[in-house]
């Protein structure tokens, strides 16, 4: 497999303008001080307790995520062409959604077939008719997006239910701005680290009618799921509290939180767990993490819920294929970011052209996340293709396939020195009554060589990501 697009040299071997800072900075850094920068953020990491907890293994396994200290660097151009392609894309995709629970008129118009829609699992048939706030369903999005051999940017997909990963794109930035604070005064970057304030803006906007200073807190499924460290900081960071189902009740559909002083509503609340858990007397019953009757109160107005239930059919990768054709129909303009070819495997064109074509494309799960249930054809063994197959033929309509990118690499500091990684990024979206674009966001990097699987829970590591202002 080709390199790809390299983000710091362009075909020639000379540095891009945008990183000649750090160029400068990397040859007159001796290599011991920055070996001893590398070593000093691991030990930080550590001491704040920035982990990941890795399901599969052994209970209670957690993880440093792997940190780098080479920056991705954009340049301001190419961010204002980036932010505009991101605001769009999450425009659509909420008008997408307070469609099809709505008046469902992409579906009339047979744009998206209605039973891709209606017959998803995460399509919810208690949100048809509520009234969500604002009309945005997604507050939080993130939109993870390749640069591929071409130079050109593809959005690999949309999470609009509760994207994860905001809390190391700002700790990473604290450390950076900590180790070569001299890098940060020779140009101008974008700063990321209003984030938590902006949060807490767009929830408190969301509060229901006629609320002044609502109460908004972050509800966590509890320590032991994977992105606790995320949830316990954004709660600190926005000044919040960071409540659990059972540290909740509802009564005369209002909710409220237990505390020392007695119960305390509650107007807003930002949830980092599934719909199937929200409410055991509406979903999943045997549900421990939920509240009974929360989608009671939701539904009567009088509490919001960010993101809002439901917002899973907008993500949902057989649905990802149609994202540019809700922006030519809600907002009658052209996609500006693009979208990877995607072959749907519920058609049988598709799933025909894919089986033939296993050993060289990428198979995802439609519901998949986190590098899970995923095929990637050419890094497989023979036997991983064929296992993979027979998981195709028993149930087609769970899969899509597209073809393998050769994602764009970024120097990576590894035991060898300085070398390429592949890389992709997830800039954060806040959608509110007006929409924030975080300045770069997440980058992740596949740490092994020639891995393109980027994920946090396969190994994966971050960077820094720096938008330079001029």
């Amino acid at each position: 497999m080709s390199q790809g697009y390299d983000e710091m040299h362009d075909a020639q071997g000379n540095v891009r303008a945008h990183y000649a800072a750090f160029d400068d900075w990397l040859r007159d850094t001796p290599e011991s001080e920055i070996e001893r920068k590398r070593r000093e953020a691991e030990v930080s990491f550590h001491r704040v307790g920035i982990t990941f907890s890795v399901y599969g293994e052994e209970a209670g396994t957690e993880r440093l995520i792997p940190f780098d200290l080479a920056p991705r660097i954009l340049p301001a151009g190419e961010w204002r062409m980036l932010e505009a392609g991101l605001r769009q894309r999450v425009l659509a995709l909420n008008l997408f959604l307070a469609d099809v629970y709505g008046e469902r008129r992409i579906l009339r118009e047979k744009l998206i077939p209605a039973e891709l829609v209606l017959d998803n699992s995460e399509y919810l048939s208690q949100m048809i008719g509520v009234q969500v706030p604002g009309g945005v369903y997604s507050h939080v999005s993130g939109i993870d997006l390749v640069r591929a051999g071409d130079g050109l940017y593809y959005v690999l997909e949309d999470n609009l239910r509760v994207p994860s990963g905001v809390s190391y794109m700002l700790e990473n930035r604290r450390m950076m701005a900590r180790l070569v604070p001299e890098l940060f005064a020779r140009q101008q970057i974008a700063p990321v680290e209003r984030y938590p304030d902006a949060l807490l803006e767009i929830l408190r906007e969301a509060a229901p009618d006629g609320i002044d200073g609502p109460t908004v807190a972050v509800l966590t499924p509890g320590a032991a799921n994977s992105a606790y460290f995320e949830h316990a900081f954004l709660a600190q960071q926005m000044g919040v509290e960071l409540v659990e189902g059972q540290d909740l009740f509802v009564r005369d559909d209002m909710v409220y939180m237990r505390t020392t002083r007695g119960p305390q509503r509650v107007h807003v609340i930002y949830r980092r767990i599934n719909d199937d858990y929200l409410d055991p007397t509406v979903f999943r019953a045997d549900s421990m993490l939920g509240v009974p009757g929360i989608f009671g109160a939701y539904k009567a107005g009088r509490v919001t819920l960010a993101n809002a239930p439901g917002s899973g059919v907008g993500d949902d990768k057989s649905v990802y294929p149609y994202v540019p054709e809700m922006i030519r129909f809600y907002l009658s303009e052209e996609p500006i970011l693009l979208n990877v070819p995607t072959w749907v495997l519920r058609k049988p064109e598709d799933l025909r052209y894919t089986l033939e074509r296993l050993p060289e494309l990428v198979v995802k799960e439609v519901h998949g996340a986190g590098g899970y249930g995923m095929l990637v054809g050419p890094a497989a063994t023979r036997k991983e293709i064929e296992d993979f197959r027979q998981r195709i033929l028993a149930d087609p309509e769970n899969y899509i396939a597209q073809p393998t990118l050769s994602l764009s690499t970024c120097p990576t500091f590894v035991e060898s020195g300085l070398a390429p990684r592949h890389i992709d990024l997830r800039p954060y979206i806040l959608s509110g009554k007006r929409i924030h674009v975080v300045p770069g966001g997440l980058t992740r990097v596949a740490l092994r060589e020639g891995s393109l699987v980027v994920n946090s829970s396969q190994g994966g590591g971050t960077k820094d990501t720096w938008v330079l202002e001029s």
